[in-house]
């Protein structure tokens, strides 16, 4: 099944959710009623779920738990990460629960909607928490409920929508099921190439591998600037800042607000957070943007050196800015090319290292593609 998002109308997170706020609930709580009963706070890591308390416990307390399978917002710190909790949960006082009103809803329609939600996520960055009114009052595109000939259906009660639109909950489920039925899948054995031995590495100074003028600050933006749109939008770009999810896309904006948009197959490094992505396709960028082109980089050396530079982050931690000067300078070891009888290939030019030694970008792009997936890539 394929999105078309053209014909989605807008409903206010209020008109398709319940929003419960949750209540304080500490480390020690936890380990001192241990149980089986999922616990979420703000944080994005394990689905946001910080332990398991005993559920009695929760209701003696009078914490605020669903049974049901539900969704949960973070309040603050991950501020608009959106989590599915299959069994319910309890919600600390850093996260909220969402609970639909439509009757019966399935786990596809939760999911749908996690990623509706995720999608807005955006609106609650730089320190902007979500409050039970401003989340209630912003607003989600669904797909909506069609007549036999292809009009609206209209729902006089205005259950969900002032203009009467219904959300077309059976699309939404289909449209999970339809990825669900269709698994990845490789060709590519799983296990490590036999030749990665990186005893036979060699150093190779960063700055040696590219020339001066393809290593420059990006243009800037700013999210005030921007119209964001869905990344199904035909005239979607990567908004790519300093985070580390996402592969560094914050979100997706629209290509008319935007005149500076660098091409694809770049590496793209957050010069205060040492943050390392790859971007094939084209993209803009926030503030404190480094952009490094190169004639040996493709979506599969892109790959592997951002492995490799992201070894070196723990260099640049603490505010120590991996600015355009330090990247030069770091070191990093690479496999290099060998002559037929196996002797390291020496470059009289010294192009990539005052010894001689040449990156061996050939077996970087095929021990990508060897990975299991990696001829999804």
């Amino acid at each position: 099944m394929k999105l078309n998002q053209d014909k989605w109308k807008s409903f206010k997170i209020s008109s398709i959710f319940t929003i419960l706020n949750g209540k304080g609930i500490t480390k020690e709580e936890i380990e001192e009623n241990s149980g089986n009963f999922v616990v979420v706070q703000s944080g994005e890591e394990n689905n946001g779920v910080l332990g398991k308390i005993d559920l009695s416990y929760c209701k003696d307390m009078d914490y605020i738990y669903s049974e049901i399978p539900c969704l949960t917002v973070a309040r603050s710190g991950s501020a608009g990460f959106v989590s599915y909790h299959d069994n319910g949960c309890v919600a600390g006082d850093s996260a909220k629960i969402l609970l639909l009103k439509k009757e019966n809803c399935n786990r596809n329609i939760y999911l749908f909607l996690q990623s509706v939600l995720t999608a807005n996520r955006f609106k609650y960055a730089y320190g902007r928490k979500v409050t039970k009114e401003k989340y209630e009052n912003d607003t989600i595109k669904l797909p909506i409920l069609y007549t036999n000939d292809n009009k609206p259906y209209i729902d006089n009660s205005n259950q969900y929508s002032s203009y009467g639109y219904v959300p077309d909950w059976e699309y939404m489920d289909n449209y999970i099921n339809s990825i669900h039925s269709k698994p990845i899948t490789t060709r590519n054995k799983p296990g490590i190439n036999s030749n990665f031995n990186i005893n036979n590495w060699h150093k190779f100074k960063f700055g040696n591998l590219i020339s001066f003028n393809n290593i420059y600050k990006a243009k800037a933006y700013k999210d005030e600037e921007l119209i964001f749109v869905d990344s199904g939008s035909h005239d979607a770009l990567p908004y790519v800042t300093r985070t580390e999810d996402n592969n560094g896309v914050k979100a997706f904006v629209s290509k008319t607000c935007v005149t500076d948009i660098e091409s694809g197959n770049a590496l793209v490094i957050g010069d205060t957070t040492s943050t390392i992505s790859y971007q094939s396709e084209s993209f803009i960028t926030g503030d404190h943007m480094v952009i490094i082109r190169a004639d040996w980089l493709n979506k599969y050396t892109g790959l592997f050196i951002t492995s490799i530079l992201q070894k070196e982050r723990y260099r640049y931690s603490y505010g120590r800015a991996y600015k355009i000067d330090l990247i030069k300078e770091t070191f990093i070891k690479l496999p290099v090319k060998h002559n037929i009888d196996g002797v390291p290939y020496i470059d009289v030019k010294k192009r990539y290292s005052k010894d001689g030694f040449v990156p061996d970008w050939v077996f970087m792009e095929n021990y990508i593609k060897s990975l299991p997936y990696g001829d999804r890539i």
